[in-house]
Formats: C-alpha cells, structure tokens, sequence
C-alpha cells in the first residue's frame, strides 16, 4: 500500500509591500492557534525546523544564531564584568536564553514570554535552537505580559533582552520611550537594553522610530548591522545603555573577554565582527543623523 504523499508548501514570506521572500517545499509539521496568535511549525530542506507566528517568520534552525549571537554578546561582552542578572522578554524559543546560559557567571536569566504555546511548541520541536535551555536550573520561566512583569521587578539586571516581534499590536507598547524607560530604571550602572529595530532596506520608518524611541532615554544608542538570511538580507538591532557604549570596545579587549568569560561555540560573533556591527552605511547613518 503506497504511502499517503506529504504535502509541500510554498510560503510567503513578505519583506515589503512590492516584494516577499518564498520559501519552497516547506513541510507543515503543527500548527496551532492560542489566545494570542496563529502559531505554525514547519520543515525545510534549506532552514530546517522554523516557525511562524501570525504568518510572520520567527525562527530557523538553520540561520537563528545570525540573529541570537548578536542579540546577547555585543552587549555582554561591551560590560567590564561578567554578566550576574538578564532579562528576556519574549524569546519563547529559547534561542536568546540559551546564549545567556553560556555565561558561568550568570546566576539567573528570568525569560517573560507571553505565549504559554510558543514554549510548549519549542521544546520538542526546535532543541537545535533552545539546546536545553529551557532545563537549565539558572532558568525561571514567567508566562504572561512581559511589561508587566518588569514593571513589577524587584531587582536590576546586567542585560535585558526584548526579542518581541515587530512593534505592532500587543508589542506595540514594549516599542515606546516609556517602556524603554521603564527598562532603564531596571538595569544596573553598567546595563544594557537589546532589542532589534528591523530591516534598514525595507523597513526604514520603523528602524528610524524605534531608534529614536530610545535616544529620548538613553546617552548611548549604538545601531548594528547583521546580514540575517531567512530575515531578507540586512537587519538592524540596536545596544542602549547610560553605562555603557559597546562601540567604543576595541576588538583586542572583546577576544580577550572572550577567552576570560569562556565563551566558546558560537557560529557568527567575534572580535572583529564585534567591530563591524557598528560600521553603518551613509543612508543609514543619514536616516538616523549620526
């Protein structure tokens, strides 16, 4: 009795109004729809194991370190200690954690994800992204509104990390200068707040709107730069702090940081790349009048 034939979807993923991304032969492996979003798991031959939420690409197997790595250690390793305390608001991949855990001196990260669903759906199906982290003891996993829940923290934090979705519905409010205001208050002399801003090419009134949500309240916003595949190419994350510029870290004190907080195993950051995601083109540099 032959077998029934899988079937292949081509996605859609769009990049801009006038453009998309198609992502072939995709393999619908769950999907879901919880109190807050339509959540969709699939395979592909390219990406491996990735999901959707609300149609919207989040992350792949494949290409999430691009994105992961760049979120967590410029703004780690730009501090003159190693990391204690860390925040994720979002991330319910895991992907942002798992990089935090890399840090021995990391005594607890507290993850805020909204979507109880997101989580349940991660653990089995992307360990690739997650790699335990969710199992790690240092972990404290808080389901429910992420503002609300640092609006109600009782200490500071050496890093908080916002790996939300695009500043539009319930994340529109995590995007705004009171919020990041609110993260300020929450982050320790030397803390920083990262978060991305979106793709500089096609989505240049969002990045120019969140970058200048948080000049109104920080002394240092540094924009970065990562090629991010799956994402369609440049994307545009940003460091904030009143401590600390990350970009004023020569390279030579990064490897050696590196080395001394024993960070090892990573597929895209390092040293010299800590020093190219600062250099910006001059459309971006005008954009945002640096």
């Amino acid at each position: 009795m032959a077998e029934p034939q899988v079937r292949l979807h081509n996605l859609d993923e769009p990049l801009h109004p006038q453009l998309s991304l198609l992502l072939r032969d995709a393999r619908l492996l769950q999907q879901c729809r919880s109190a807050y979003q339509q959540i969709e798991l699939y395979h592909s031959p390219l990406f491996g194991n990735f999901f959707r939420l609300d149609g919207a690409l989040m992350s792949t197997e494949a290409d999430e370190f691009y994105y992961h790595e760049n979120l967590v250690h410029p703004a780690a390793l730009a501090q003159p200690t190693s990391l204690q305390q860390a925040l994720v608001i979002g991330g319910g991949d895991g992907g942002t954690a798992r990089q935090l855990l890399k840090y021995a001196s990391l005594q607890s990260v507290h993850v805020a994800e909204l979507d109880a669903q997101v989580v349940a759906m991660a653990r089995p199906h992307l360990p690739r992204i997650h790699q335990g982290a969710f199992d790690d003891p240092r972990l404290q996993l808080h389901i429910g509104d992420g503002r609300e829940f640092l609006l109600a923290a009782q200490h500071c934090y050496d890093l908080i990390v916002l790996d939300l979705t695009e500043p539009s519905g319930a994340a529109a409010a995590l995007y705004r200068p009171e919020f990041f205001a609110a993260c300020r208050g929450r982050l320790s002399a030397s803390g920083v707040l990262s978060l991305h801003l979106g793709s500089p090419v096609y989505q240049l009134q969002q990045v120019q709107m969140v970058y200048r949500a948080l000049a109104q309240v920080f002394t240092s916003v540094r924009p970065m730069l990562v090629p991010i595949p799956s994402y369609g190419g440049l994307w545009a994350l940003a460091l904030a702090s009143n401590g600390t510029d990350a970009a004023a870290v020569a390279a030579t004190e990064i490897k050696k940081r590196l080395l001394g907080r024993g960070i090892s195993g990573l597929n895209y950051y390092n040293d010299a790349t800590h020093q190219a995601l600062f250099a910006l083109p001059e459309f971006l540099r005008s954009a945002l009048s640096l």
